[in-house]
């Protein structure tokens, strides 16, 4: 912070314009190349000569030396400089690291990927194993504050595949290895997965623990902390918090500090005590600012702003909430973000304003959608009927007005023009507050389908059968496998959430999503399944367009009614074809026991689930249907064999064109 105020000095007091753009391009030059009008202290060049001699190849024996001067860019761009003539690989390494976990402290990620990439090239160029892992961690690490889960996975678990190839690890590694362990915790944290994310965070405080690492130690109980406040188990959490700032306080560490006494601020929040909380975030921002990492400004000021709004102070509490949430959306922290424009909708309803209360909710329920977090439509429907009972006051209260208006002018010779004006603009009226009536209750009907279609998508059911199996193979030690199906799920969830949030989507991608869906539930079949897809010629997957998420509940019936109880060969076969009354007809063949067979082992059960997926697909259907001259069809055919024995079902659904 107060090096860009230094450089905003000088350029302001340049005498001209020109001079000032010249002045700020020299300064920009400098800084990039890493050199300056003042030398580097000749103490650091000897230590650098020193290092380069000894060429340390791991990066706890480069970390010893350099730790005092990782934050100072200047120095960590010398020091890349010189460890690059000099070929010495491991310093650069280390440098260009360094120099990317600052700019990440800074909220500059763009920057921070490049470097930290650079460093994972050299570091591979150079078989330095130990260089690779950290490079792998870091980029795991920024793009984890990105919410990019699915690249942060795969970046963490091939640096911790990597580091346990290596059959007695150095100290350094066994750190890297920790560091994996904590950030694949951490993306289970990010997944609602809070019992899996303890599990990790406890082993890796073991590991942490046994190398002596305190800031290891402080970092995972702050995030065994977040996982029981998620959980509900406030005083759990807040011991933690606790014991992660007493760590933090051992080392002198001010980034715990701030994000330990945040966390424990909004605890205190929870548990109405908003006065402890606001005193401990006062002392908090200066330090905060201090640091000038965006990731640390924009909760304290978001938390501050709660604390205010629970005390009354409405004012303050609206302008904390505001420049957090500003902060938030620049540094890209989607979670604060949603947090503070919450806190913002709440504000104004209490403020009785409630048009801002609905469009703050709306933005924080359109940005919950993007990290799979359910919208509060109750709450967004109750702000627009508030909205909306105070606007039909006021329109009440004009017409009153203009009726007085009508009463004067009634001795006129205008009167009969007047009052057939008056009932034309009420019936008018009426007809536009039924018209918006209709709306809404159309666009609440079709947001409570897609709610509907989406929880049965992601069926919590499925999400834990389906990441229990791949455990499975992580207890197995396949890791291969592991990581084969664990991209696979995170890619069909990622569709699932995408296709979700637009109405129609294009048919190949519903394919590729199904494809997805079929892939992991094979895993529950033992790799049993045989399912194809067989598109005609004549249609092109590209352009024609379906509703979102509309084959799955068919599939899911044919998968668990028809194939679960049957021994022997499993297929399912869809099949695309085009007709020319104007219909595509997408067919899904199943070699199951049949409808007959099926409903007969449903009424045996004793515990019986009612399927609600079809009847919500047929109702989205329809609406699809609305906007063409056909209407869709569905028809569903029991299959037999020569023998009469039952061989399966076909499911056809005709879908308009034109």
């Amino acid at each position: 912070m107060e090096l860009h105020t230094t450089h905003s000095s000088a350029i302001s007091g340049a005498s001209s314009p020109f001079l000032r753009l010249v002045l700020a391009a020299v300064i920009f030059l400098l800084f990039i190349t890493g050199t300056t009008a003042q030398s580097i202290p000749k103490t650091f060049q000897y230590t650098v000569d020193s290092l380069i001699k000894a060429a340390p190849k791991t990066f706890s024996d480069i970390h010893e030396v350099m730790d005092q001067k990782r934050s100072d860019t200047l120095l960590m761009r010398y020091f890349a400089n010189i460890s690059k003539k000099k070929n010495y690989f491991a310093g650069l390494g280390y440098a260009l690291n360094e120099l990317g976990r600052t700019y990440r402290n800074i909220s500059q990620y763009e920057t921070a990927i490049k470097l930290h990439l650079e460093a994972k090239a050299i570091s591979e160029k150079a078989d330095n194993l130990d260089m690779r892992v950290y490079s792998l961690n870091n980029l795991g690490v920024v793009y984890r504050r990105l919410f990019s889960i699915r690249s942060a996975m795969d970046y963490n678990q091939e640096a911790l595949e990597l580091a346990e190839t290596v059959k007695n690890p150095s100290v350094s590694l066994k750190r890297s290895i920790n560091v994996s362990i904590n950030s694949i915790g951490n993306l289970y944290l990010m997944l609602n997965q809070y019992s899996e994310a303890i599990v990790y965070f406890e082993r890796s405080v073991k590991l942490e623990s046994e190398l002596g690492n305190t800031l290891g130690l402080a970092v995972n109980y702050q995030n065994i902390g977040k996982c029981f406040e998620e959980q509900g188990n406030l005083d759990k959490a807040l011991e933690k918090y606790r014991e992660s700032l007493a760590y933090n306080e051992e080392i002198d560490n001010n980034m715990g500090r701030v994000i330990c006494k945040t966390s424990m601020a909004q605890i205190y929040l929870k548990q109405n005590r908003s006065k402890e909380a606001l005193s401990l975030l006062e002392t908090t921002l200066p330090l905060a600012q201090k640091l000038g990492d965006g990731f640390l400004i924009a909760p304290v000021f978001i938390v501050m702003g709660w604390a205010q709004m629970q005390m009354g102070e409405y004012i303050s509490a609206e302008n904390n909430l505001l420049q957090g949430s500003g902060l938030a959306e620049k540094f890209k922290l989607s979670d604060r973000f949603s947090q503070a424009n919450h806190l913002l909708s709440k504000l104004f309803e209490k403020n009785q304003d409630y048009k801002k209360a609905l469009d703050y909710k709306l933005l924080a329920v359109a940005n919950d959608e993007k990290m799979f977090n359910e919208g509060t439509v109750q709450y967004v429907n109750d702000i627009l009927f508030r909205y909306n009972s105070d606007k039909t006051k006021n329109d009440v209260q004009l017409l009153a007005q203009e009726n007085e208006m009508i009463q004067m002018k009634l001795r006129t010779t205008y009167t009969t023009l007047l009052i057939s004006g008056i009932a034309l603009a009420l019936l008018a009226g009426i007809f536009y507050i039924l018209y918006r009536q209709y709306q809404l209750k159309n666009e609440k009907k079709m947001l409570t389908l897609e709610q509907s279609m989406l929880r049965s998508q992601m069926n919590p059911h499925f999400l834990f059968n389906s990441l229990n199996s791949i455990k499975l193979y992580i207890i197995n030690n396949e890791q291969k496998n592991a990581v084969h199906y664990l991209n696979k799920f995170s890619k069909l969830v990622r569709k699932i959430l995408e296709s979700s949030s637009v109405r129609e989507i294009p048919l190949d991608e519903e394919l590729e999503t199904v494809e997805l869906y079929m892939t992991i539930e094979n895993i529950r079949f033992s790799e049993e399944l045989d399912f194809t897809i067989q598109i005609d010629e004549e249609v092109d997957a590209h352009t024609i367009r379906v509703p979102s998420l509309i084959l799955q509940p068919f599939l899911e019936n044919a998968l668990w009614h028809g194939l679960s109880s049957k021994n022997g060969d499993k297929k399912i076969r869809i099949e695309v074809t085009k007709d020319k009354k104007g219909y595509i007809n997408i067919t899904i063949i199943d070699n199951g026991i049949g409808r007959v067979a099926a409903e007969e082992i449903k009424r045996n059960k004793v515990l019986k689930r009612k399927s609600v997926g079809i009847n919500i697909t047929k109702e989205r259907l329809a609406n699809f249907a609305k906007d063409y001259q056909n209407s869709f069809y569905l028809e569903i055919v029991d299959l037999y064999s020569e023998d009469g024995d039952a061989n399966g079902t076909k499911v056809i659904l005709h879908l308009p064109t034109v």
